[in-house]
């Protein structure tokens, strides 16, 4: 089976494995390296091969059903390796290590590794620099500080000195507000590479960052990791978990990529959503492996201020063989989503055991910014996913969510704070115990949704479905096992869409412009 090259380091390379295959092979495969077996047994789609030296070519091979297919590639030069154990680094579990590895990270030179060997690194917030690669070794462990008065704050919005702008660092929610600084924190750096087996560990499980989680105390939650204007950061097989809040917040950055990760934290812990990137342009998030106590992934650009203010949308994602589980929604876009939302390609992935699966929320207020345009999901599987297909123009959630405005059924003006949802297609998905409804499109009387196309989708009824709501707004009806149900759309297209179980009526459309079969 042929593969091509996704990440390349001087340490480590991933590849991906071409196919139609949704996150994994139908049979296991072997990989060969310089003719040596490296790894057998594997099935993921992308995988990953660390402790490589740099500088050197190297032959791989990956065997599948008999088959061999090779091709070779060069690891890039590196100038030196800096260990953060010869810089005081303890590695025992109980010593605070922040200032030794800061000071191998500052210390560290352009095309530079900074290297953990195993241990566990008991550490608050780490800055990151720019032009360096971080490694982790397999059982090298970063653990939280569990003591929130040991993490600098990043203020929200400072003046500048001749007062005619605004200087943003901290975030929460989609607004420039305090926030505490995460385990690990880029702000404005560069051509960064954080690799290996090893484990960011936000250890809130053994503080209080998971209590009374919508009271700021002091300031805003930290995330896992937190990237503010970054530029070329890429991350390669690390696992980040039981994060304060998101795993992975990307943040006004450019060509950002996350590959072959695991973002695990438990089920019932507030705002872990997996990766959240914001305001964001050229971002990767390829074989990563999710499961969150929220979203897997939510794509945002900001609530009111920050969207119309910066007109940042967030696009050109591609999410590709990935594995979404147990969160509330798999792959969703927005609600804070004021910057727009465009350019958006997701592929290949499974979604198992999560509320709802593809997933759109906005509502009046979000602004005339507020675009989301060009969404297509292809090739999906869907597992036990309540609601497979969601686009809501009606989010309830904020505290003006529950208002008349954002509720109301009725023609409003379309004026500066009209969100505008345009064009999404939904192609090659397959659903097995859909409960809820298949989908629920909500569009605003006087905005509609512009256009839906779903083609070759297959929805497997579960045999006694359970009640719900398929989307957060008010006054919603609870429903088990409907059909597709289009509200205020102007163009339907459907093909080859079939309902397997279904008791109900195919379809349900209320005022939708055109249909065609």
């Amino acid at each position: 089976m042929k593969y091509k090259v996704i990440f390349l380091s001087a340490r480590s390379v991933t590849i991906e494995l071409q196919n139609e295959f949704v996150f994994e092979t139908d049979k296991e495969y072997d990989i060969l390296l310089n003719d040596e077996l490296y790894s057998k047994g594997n099935k993921k789609n992308i995988i990953s091969i660390f402790d490589l030296n740099p500088d050197t070519k190297y032959k791989l091979s990956v065997v599948y059903d008999g088959e061999e297919f090779s091709d070779s590639f060069k690891t890039f030069s590196e100038y030196v390796t800096l260990d953060v154990k010869k810089f005081g680094a303890k590695g025992d579990g109980k010593t605070l290590d922040t200032n030794a590895i800061e000071a191998c990270i500052l210390a560290c030179p352009d095309n530079g590794r900074v290297y953990f060997p195993d241990g566990e690194y008991y550490t608050g917030p780490i800055f990151l620099k720019s032009n360096i690669t971080i490694e982790l070794a397999p059982n090298a462990h970063l653990i939280g500080d569990t003591d929130r008065n040991h993490y600098p704050i990043l203020p929200g919005m400072t003046y500048t000195t001749d007062e005619s702008d605004e200087y943003n660092l901290g975030s929460w929610e989609g607004n420039p507000l305090d926030c505490f600084a995460s385990i690990i924190t880029g702000i404005n750096v560069s051509n960064v590479k954080i690799i290996g087996r090893g484990v960011i560990d936000g250890n809130a499980q053994n503080s209080d960052w998971w209590v009374d989680v919508r009271k700021k105390r002091i300031a805003w939650r930290p995330r896992g990791v937190f990237l503010n204007h970054c530029h070329n950061i890429e991350f390669q097989g690390v696992t980040v978990t039981n994060t304060p809040s998101w795993n992975l917040h990307p943040y006004f950055s450019e060509n950002i990529r996350f590959i072959d990760m695991n973002l695990v934290s438990p089920k019932n812990s507030p705002n872990t959503d997996g990766c959240d990137p914001e305001s964001c342009t050229n971002v990767d998030i390829l074989g990563v492996y999710f499961s969150v106590g929220d979203d897997c992934i939510a794509i945002k650009s900001g609530k009111i201020f920050m969207g119309r203010k910066y007109k940042l949308p967030s696009s050109n994602f591609n999410i590709r063989n990935c594995s979404m589980n147990f969160g509330h929604g798999a792959v969703v876009l927005g609600s804070e989503m004021s910057g727009g939302i465009k350019d958006i390609k997701v592929s290949q992935c499974l979604f198992n055991h999560t509320d709802r699966g593809l997933r759109i929320k906005t509502r009046r207020g979000r602004g005339k910014d507020a675009i989301i345009d060009d969404i297509l999901f292809e090739n999906i599987k869907m597992i036990d996913v309540l609601t497979p297909l969601v686009i809501n123009m009606f989010y309830f959630c904020d505290p003006d969510g529950k208002t008349e405005y954002v509720y109301s059924k009725e023609k409003l003006p379309v004026d500066d704070r009209t969100p505008y949802l345009g064009r999404f297609h939904f192609k090659d998905i397959d659903a097995t115990n859909v409960n809820v409804a298949a989908g629920a499109f909500y569009g605003l009387p006087e905005q509609p949704i512009d256009e839906i196309v779903c083609e070759n989708i297959n929805f497997h009824y579960a045999s006694e479905p359970v009640s719900g709501t398929p989307a957060m707004m008010s006054f919603s009806e609870p429903m088990k096992g409907k059909g597709l149900l289009f509200n205020y759309v102007n163009k339907v297209k459907l093909i080859n869409v079939n309902f397997d179980g279904l008791k109900d009526e195919k379809y349900e459309f209320n005022f939708v412009n055109e249909i065609k079969y």
